[in-house]
């Protein structure tokens, strides 16, 4: 397949185009910034460094989008909020108008989403179809979703992954909590009851794959293990397979005080699963964390 990329450099891109470059499929990826994005991906990938300069993305069998501005690193003001929305949003809407544009569109538009579309569902078992709960993460969410599916028609069907938390030592929420943990001084936030829906970033890159294969699947998609735990279980876990103590409790208000709306990221739940998924046949690589963590952990 000839498949177009944005995002490309990030935790789940750059994991995800060595695999498609070695099945054989074509790559081109999106970037600002060529030289930098060719370090990381290499040569063998060809490079676009604007949406601008295409009138549409009829040369394409499959496009990928994966761009957005990470959501956990800043404090959510009012700036900030806007980034993180219009940074997402923006460039799912031109996607969406070149796909639209075109006589010969991609067969597939893949488009990143968030479990965060559900907002805070604490213990509720979540599904695709589960009503959403009205807070910044779903409106978020809602829209970037809403614009990837003005690109559905019978030429092009429309796939949106609804991702949890990518464990990975190399982004995210695992790598930056692993050296606190590593040094003993694990945590369990706030009442630590509040869920976490996981999965390994190699589910991730080989859902994706699957998702390209696998015309029968369409619209939302939890991208999520099929055992979510609570914030108490993962950190114990972590711990012990790190064969460290897990002693301390960090208050839901230390916390927000320093993390501010953001900290509904740590402290709210959804216990979200992959019914789509599991009803279409894929077979999970990881079901369980204590799994997860040591092959991640392994090196």
């Amino acid at each position: 397949m000839n498949i177009f990329i944005t995002g490309g450099t990030g935790l789940i891109g750059s994991k995800l185009i060595p695999d498609l470059l070695l099945e054989g499929h074509t790559i081109t990826a999106l970037s600002r910034n060529i030289q930098k994005a060719e370090a990381i991906l290499g040569s063998h990938v060809k490079y676009c460094d604007s949406l601008e300069k295409l009138t549409s993305l009829d040369e394409y069998d499959a496009v990928i989008n994966l761009a957005g501005e990470p959501i956990a690193t800043k404090r959510w003001t009012a700036i900030q909020k806007q980034r993180l929305c219009q940074s997402r949003w923006q460039i799912t809407k031109k996607l969406t108008q070149l796909i639209k544009a075109g006589e010969n569109p991609p067969q597939i538009f893949i488009s990143g989403s968030a479990i965060g579309y559900y907002g805070n569902k604490e213990d509720t078992i979540i599904t695709e179809d589960t009503e959403s709960h009205e807070e910044f993460t779903n409106k978020l969410c809602k829209s970037w979703e809403a614009f990837a599916m003005e690109a559905k028609s019978d030429k092009t069907r429309v796939c949106l992954l609804r991702t949890g938390i990518v464990l990975s030592t190399e982004g995210g929420m695992l790598a930056k909590i692993l050296p606190i943990f590593k040094l003993g001084a694990g945590s369990i936030l706030g009442s630590g009851n509040q869920y976490i829906s996981w999965i390994h970033i190699k589910d991730v890159v080989s859902i994706i794959k699957y998702i390209l294969e696998t015309a029968r699947i369409e619209g939302a998609i939890n991208m999520t293990a099929p055992t979510p735990i609570t914030n108490k279980e993962f950190s114990k876990s972590l711990a012990n397979t790190l064969h460290r103590p897990c002693l301390f409790t960090v208050p839901a208000a230390i916390i927000s005080l320093f993390m501010g709306e953001a900290s509904t990221l740590l402290l709210d739940g959804q216990r979200a699963i992959p019914q789509k998924l599991e009803q279409n046949g894929y077979q999970f690589k990881f079901r369980e964390i204590h799994s997860a963590l040591i092959d991640i952990l392994k090196d």
